[in-house]
């Protein structure tokens, strides 16, 4: 088995072209979703599975990223001054024991070449990839990612990748695996044969879907090194995944459960529906969301 995983690599470099204007200034993963930004979301789930070194891949103007992770120790204390335990709550991600890296993509080449930037920062070790402009939602967040890195140490694999199934008719969309045999239970990792990104309408080799989840053995970098440019230029994290498979490596794909479901904040479509449903399901303003809602609803 294994030794206890402890890195991970949260890509957020991204132009966020899909989400212009929202995103001129600022980044994608910045955009709330609810009371929170996209990537705080992201940074909570690692930090819930004891993942306490976080590598942030950024680029151009992300710097409120990084300023959104710096310590605020005079704000902190300004609100326990006050009594206001609610906001402090919400504080919580700066209050742990998190040492947060960050390294920078200046020029978008893909989510490969943006994963094989943290080479030095995972030397060698396991590590987990999570993308931070998608969120997952469960009754409990971390439980997916919590199951793949217990079954990634038993298994010895080298790679654990998350999948959800998605409408035959979306699966252009998405990087799309293959797998031995039927598909297994969720929550039950399956080898994996083969992976394409985007395939093209009608061609998908199943609707198993990567889901912005994994779990990586150090020998992804080897292979991110020898993956080539697709024809926009770009390193494809799914092409070096490809080659893993070929090489005969252990590749195991992860079945999210029915409650397990990745919200991705690619585009203005998506951005909406994940706002609606979070703040819907907000602990603390969900109901006068939801009374509001049921009041527009009835005037319409």
């Amino acid at each position: 088995m294994s030794k206890e995983i402890l890195k991970a690599i949260v890509p957020v470099g991204g132009l966020g072209t899909r989400l212009l204007p929202a995103t001129k200034s600022q980044p994608k993963e910045m955009l709330p979703v609810g009371r929170k930004p996209v990537v705080q979301y992201v940074v909570e789930e690692l930090q819930a599975v004891g993942l306490r070194q976080i590598l942030l891949v950024t680029g151009r103007r992300k710097r409120t990223i990084e300023d959104h992770f710096d310590p605020e120790p005079q704000l902190v204390a300004q609100l326990k001054q006050a009594g206001n335990e609610a906001l402090l709550a919400d504080l919580d991600y700066l209050e742990g024991n998190s040492l947060f890296y960050y390294t920078r993509q200046s020029t978008p080449r893909g989510l490969g070449h943006a994963v094989s930037l943290g080479a030095d920062f995972v030397d060698g070790d396991d590590c987990v990839v999570a993308l931070g402009d998608s969120i997952l939602a469960a009754p409990d967040p971390a439980a997916p990612l919590r199951a793949m890195m217990k079954a990634h140490r038993q298994l010895g694999a080298t790679a654990i990748v998350a999948v959800e199934k998605v409408p035959a008719e979306e699966t252009f969309r998405y990087g799309i695996v293959s797998i031995e045999g039927a598909e297994p239970p969720a929550g039950e990792p399956v080898r994996m044969t083969d992976i394409v990104e985007k395939p093209s309408r009608g061609t998908a080799p199943s609707t198993l879907a990567v889901a912005a989840r994994y779990v990586f053995g150090s020998a992804v970098f080897e292979a991110l090194q020898r993956t080539l440019p697709d024809k926009r230029g770009e390193v494809q994290l799914t092409d070096a995944i490809r080659l893993l498979i070929q090489k005969g490596e252990r590749v195991y794909a992860w079945p999210l459960a029915p409650e397990q479901r990745r919200y991705d904040v690619g585009n203005f479509e998506s951005y909406f529906q994940t706002f609606i449903d979070f703040a819907l399901a907000d602990e603390r303003y969900g109901y006068l969301v939801r009374k509001y809602v049921k009041k527009i609803a009835y005037e319409l």
